[in-house]
């Protein structure tokens, strides 16, 4: 956690310095709040650095895409000229996923886990896939993540005006 905590800090710190005025002093802090909420409920002082990295991505203003091949990176393995996410390094990152949503009440069962593993693994005889068999996956929104690219969809209209009115 107190690794966390200096991280955020120092990536708030750089944010505040190119868009000054934006961003809230205590950012860190309600971050910090908000992972140890989500991975550390116990209390230990440990969260997942790889968790956190989920969390953040996930809740970054980057495109659906950037964001995928993020989550590819960071639970992927390099084997040989390939990097391959295998099935239990998908189930870990859908499990942390799926604490962002958890968090306010709309938590996932284990076994939705399972079936979107399933799902992206259907027909692949390897035990781990390659990542545009894995972005392909994200693309065609598996209920699991459905709450991700609506809230993509959400934050990116969240500034549209239309010059309509209405009586």
């Amino acid at each position: 956690v107190q690794q966390i905590s200096r991280m955020l800090t120092e990536l708030f710190q750089r944010a505040r310095l190119e868009k000054p005025g934006q961003v809230d002093p205590r950012a860190a802090e309600f971050t910090l709040s908000l992972l140890a909420a989500m991975y550390d409920r116990s209390g230990t002082g440990y969260i997942k650095t790889r968790s956190a990295a989920a969390a953040l991505i996930a809740l970054s203003g980057d495109t659906l895409l950037a964001k995928y091949r993020a989550f590819f990176q960071f639970y992927a393995v390099p084997d040989g000229k390939v990097t391959l996410i295998t099935r239990s390094a998908l189930r870990s990152l859908l499990t942390d996923l799926n604490q962002i949503p958890a968090i306010v009440g709309e938590s996932c069962t284990l076994s939705c886990v399972e079936i979107a593993t399933h799902s992206c693994f259907q027909g692949v005889l390897n035990s781990a896939i390659v990542e545009e068999k894995f972005l392909s996956w994200l693309r065609s929104e598996p209920v699991v993540l459905l709450w991700l690219p609506t809230c993509y969809r959400l934050s990116a209209t969240e500034m549209v005006s239309h010059q309509a009115r209405c009586r």
